[in-house]
């Protein structure tokens, strides 16, 4: 099954009076259970293109489609519920919510979607088990390490039981062994439930775990290999 299809996207930005053209009729797809990785240089719109697959913007010519949904064809609040129920995201500051402890963090999603409070309660310690935070679940991020905020920020993303979980430089903030262990709880969670992760990197950390890596650069897909 198709999970992300791009068909000569263009994304472009206003900049001080000038156009940036972040991204140049790029083709590209993705099936249900990868694991790739988008890598290139800073600016070279690769974390674009995870904000236009995640509905966190809109493309500016050619389509693009997300579980089978055409983006362009839907509005503002049906491309949040897009997001809510398909995606789940992971991005390199954590962007935890710093009053709210572990569980709570991860839990706001699904309130959000008002689920159940007993049906959160059994997600929530399912998901920390996971990732490998029993008996931290009372913490706050001041209180816990750059690795154990990242997986909370896994644990977040993957509560919902996304299709697909986008992750934007996720080892960026983080020493390489750490770094590392992110990586293999990922694999892990791909192989077992067969999510889709598409990750934007330089670090080539990243790209030596991905099992397919596209190389864009200056908008333009430059290569796409499947190891």
């Amino acid at each position: 099954m198709t999970v992300v299809k791009a068909e000569r996207v263009v994304k472009d930005y206003g900049l001080e009076g000038q156009t940036v053209h972040a991204l140049r009729k790029v083709n590209l797809e993705f099936q249900e259970g990868e694991f790739a990785a988008i890598a290139g240089p800073s600016g070279s719109g690769k974390s674009t293109f995870l904000h236009l697959a995640g509905c966190l913007d809109t493309i500016s010519g050619g389509s693009m489609t997300v579980g089978g949904e055409d983006l362009s064809a839907l509005n503002k609040k049906q491309l949040a519920l897009l997001r809510r129920l398909k995606i789940g995201f992971i991005f390199q500051a954590y962007n935890l919510i710093p009053v709210l402890s572990a569980e709570e963090n991860i839990s706001f999603p699904l309130t959000l979607l008002g689920v159940d409070k007993g049906e959160i309660r059994n997600r929530v310690q399912q998901v920390l088990r996971e990732v490998g935070l029993e008996g931290m679940e009372k913490r706050r991020p001041r209180e816990m390490s750059g690795g154990q905020q990242q997986r909370v920020a896994i644990a977040r993303a993957l509560v919902k039981r996304p299709a697909l979980i986008l992750a934007d430089e996720p080892t960026a903030n983080l020493d390489s062994a750490i770094g590392r262990e992110i990586l293999c709880l990922m694999l892990d969670l791909n192989k077992r439930e067969g999510t889709t992760f598409i990750f934007s990197t330089h670090d080539q950390m990243v790209m030596d775990y991905a099992r397919r890596i596209v190389h864009i650069r200056d908008g333009q897909v430059e290569s796409d290999e499947v190891k």
